[in-house]
Parts: structure tokens; C-alpha cells; sequence
């Protein structure tokens, strides 16, 4: 079945024509086939992957990741699949740490400023220019 237009594409996936004609340029997406007049035409297989495509966006792969997860579901290889998701989820977790520490910081400062006063003694301005003393 190759009868939805770009516009169906993206409405039955939840994203912009242009998002789908960006994933297109990337390689990750091609038309089914084309009309003589030159429109796009997609078909199920194209909805799948389109839809495979948005979830692994949404759970934080990069387009790089999306491919390499695409290559992997061809193979139909579920260990490297399965390293991949442990390799992001790594990723994730080094990266919510990281952020767990700067808002440490941040609530650190904020309670250590008035919100008033002089700016030579402002804690937060001080920690931003390296001139804070301990």
C-alpha cells in the first residue's frame, strides 16, 4: 500500500511535513514511490518506520543512534539492540548525575543570596566570575 501523501505521513505520526522531508535528506526515510506528477507517496512500511524513527527520538537517540538502531532492526540483531539501549541509558544517567550536581550548585547559591544588595557581593555573580571566596 503506497497511498499516503507526505501530509497523511506526517499527520498519522504526529510530525511536520518538514520533519519527514528532513529525516528523508538524512537517509533515514524514502518515499515508496513517487506520482507522476513527482508527489511523494508512503506506504505501511514507511509509517512503521517513521513511527519506530519519532519513539527512539523521544526516548533520546540521536539521528546518529536512530540509524545505527535501524541498521540493527534489519539485522534483526536483539544483543546489539539491547547494548545500545544500555549504552544510552548509561548515557542518560551520566547526564541526569551532571545535572543533579549543577542543581546542587544552583540551589546552593541561590540560598546564599539575598537578592539584595550590592552586586561586588552577590554569591551567584561571584561563583560566575570565579571570585567567590571560600
Amino acid at each position: 500500500m503506497s497511498n499516503l501523501s507526505i501530509g497523511q505521513l506526517a499527520q498519522r505520526t504526529g510530525v511536520a511535513i518538514d520533519t519527514v522531508r528532513y529525516y528523508e535528506r538524512n537517509g533515514l526515510l524514502q518515499p515508496a514511490g513517487r506520482l507522476a506528477s513527482g508527489y511523494r507517496r508512503y506506504g505501511d512500511a514507511e509509517l512503521k518506520r517513521l513511527r519506530f524513527i519519532r519513539r527512539a527520538k523521544a526516548l533520546g537517540f540521536s539521528l546518529e543512534d536512530v540509524r545505527a538502531l535501524l541498521t540493527l532492526s534489519e539485522e534483526r540483531n536483539v544483543a546489539k539492540v539491547k547494548r545500545a539501549a544500555q549504552a544510552k541509558l548509561a548515557d542518560i544517567e551520566a547526564r541526569i548525575a551532571e545535572l543533579e550536581r549543577v542543581r546542587g550548585g544552583l540551589r546552593t547559591l541561590i540560598a546564599a543570596c539575598p537578592g539584595h544588595g550590592r552586586a561586588e557581593a552577590c554569591p551567584i555573580l561571584n561563583a560566575l566570575t570565579d571570585e567567590e571566596t571560600h
